[in-house]
């Protein structure tokens, strides 16, 4: 039997979310920094740079994959396997890494215990893909872990214009299935906008969506009908989300050359 106080809260750490088998813990204070980085590390903290670190409670019945080298210890009854199905389905994995950077094998835990991942500074997610559809395209590097009941393959682009214009590249990871998906997002979810698309269209100047339903159709169009009209509306090409389906935005992901107010006269 093991016993730990992992998922207990304390001075450094609490728990912050909660889904399904996955629990996140947040590190509130980095107790054991250096002295001379103290003032760093604390302002740090107050502006949500914080060290966080996904445990997951496997009973038997639902297993983990894993981003490779993400788990940092077992706790329990666990064996770790690959999520290769065969020759044609490590062919189809190995394809899919070379056009998205992902890693090829990722490793499989099932039986009894806690799966406890690496920390990240990275802010974290909990997806359930039945608010999907059980279909979620990813942006790459974004994938951390999620149910084995869930698929994780590559999507290309229907279209020209959406891998040429839209900065997403030729592309993605799509996760299929049901259960829960743990992604590492590039904002914390406090500032990420849902949208749902119901026979609709969504249209975002920028490549700030991080995740879509593969049921919508994306292009990247002109925000007027003409070009003279988009060069004198200030706007050029927008990317486009069609149909029904679901988006999240990160509208102050890369939002550094925002002009900052003036201060005094």
């Amino acid at each position: 039997m093991i016993r730990t106080n992992l998922l207990q809260p304390s001075e450094a750490r609490k728990i912050v979310d909660q889904r399904g088998m996955y629990t996140l813990v947040e590190y509130e204070k980095d107790l054991s920094v250096r002295p001379e980085f103290a003032a760093e590390a604390y302002f740090a903290s107050q502006m949500n740079v914080r060290k966080r670190q996904v445990v997951a409670n496997l009973t038997g019945q639902t297993g983990v994959i894993l981003q490779a080298g993400a788990m940092q210890m077992m706790m329990g009854n666990i064996q770790a396997a690959t999520n290769i199905k065969g020759a044609g389905d490590l062919m189809r994995k190995f394809v899919g890494s070379k056009v998205t950077g992902e890693s090829a094998v990722k490793p499989r835990y099932i039986g009894y215990g806690l799966l406890v991942l690496e920390p990240t500074y990275r802010y974290i997610i909990f997806e359930d893909l039945a608010n999907w559809n059980g279909n979620m395209v990813i942006e790459d590097g974004m994938f951390l872990a999620c149910d084995d009941t869930i698929d994780l393959r590559v999507v290309a682009r229907t279209n020209l214009s959406s891998a040429v214009l839209g900065n997403e590249g030729w592309f993605n990871s799509c996760l299929s299935g049901h259960g829960i998906a743990v992604l590492e997002s590039p904002v914390p979810a406090d500032e990420l906008i849902v949208v749902d698309v119901e026979n609709d269209t969504l249209r975002i100047d920028g490549s700030m969506a991080i995740a879509w339903s593969s049921t919508l159709e994306f292009t990247v169009e002109r925000t007027t009908a003409t070009l003279i009209g988009s060069a004198a509306s200030g706007e050029g090409l927008v990317n486009v989300y069609r149909g029904n389906g679901r988006v999240l935005v990160a509208p102050v992901a890369n939002n550094w050359n925002i002009p900052v107010p003036k201060t005094g006269k």
